[in-house]
């Protein structure tokens, strides 16, 4: 069976075989110098070099644990802005509008109405969304029946640039009135 060879090998003897034995031999005699005094010298000057102490690290001193009483204040530890699942109590008058009984805080509800921004819709099946912006920049989808704003604002409508609410308001006579309300796209 017959191999072939790779094009660089060659199979040709080398007409100069002692031409490359001495490249090789004036390579490697020029590669190892026997002076190493340099070096020498340079670890003595290291050696001599005093070493100096390292300074300890500072002690940790431990804060002082401190309670806080709010003594009636805001607790700053506590949010802002509670999202608990109780339902608001409300207090029923004589008759007429209320507000819902046993109803439990939307998200959007926790921000005035017009802190509130419209920035577009979805529709699918012929039913719309609003999406709607709080103050901290978050997008909520939100459709009929949802409320916003911390008047009750519950939604009734929703078109393809605005939603229409009805909130539930004090009239300052110890009663409650339905006042509409509308966020406009882009408003």
């Amino acid at each position: 069976m017959h191999t072939r060879l790779p094009k660089l090998m060659s199979t040709r003897p080398l007409r100069h075989p002692l031409a490359g034995l001495a490249c090789i031999a004036l390579g490697v005699t020029g590669c190892v110098n026997t002076d190493m005094s340099d070096l020498e010298a340079y670890i003595n000057q290291v050696k001599q070099i005093k070493s100096s102490r390292i300074q300890p690290l500072p002690e940790i001193s431990i804060a002082e644990v401190f309670v806080y009483e709010p003594g009636g204040r805001t607790d700053p530890f506590e949010p802002f802005i509670q999202a608990d699942a109780e339902p608001d109590v409300v207090v029923a008058g004589a008759g007429g509008v209320q507000p819902p009984s046993n109803h439990v805080r939307e998200e959007l509800e926790y921000y005035p109405l017009d802190s509130l921004r419209m920035v577009g819709t979805m529709a699918q099946d012929e039913e719309f969304w609003a999406l709607v912006t709080d103050p901290e920049g978050a997008v909520h989808r939100v459709q009929t029946g949802n409320y916003m704003g911390r008047n009750y604002g519950k939604i009734t409508a929703i078109e393809e640039g605005r939603i229409m609410l009805v909130e539930i308001v004090p009239d300052n006579m110890g009663g409650w009135q339905e006042r509409a309300a509308e966020l406009d796209l882009g408003e």
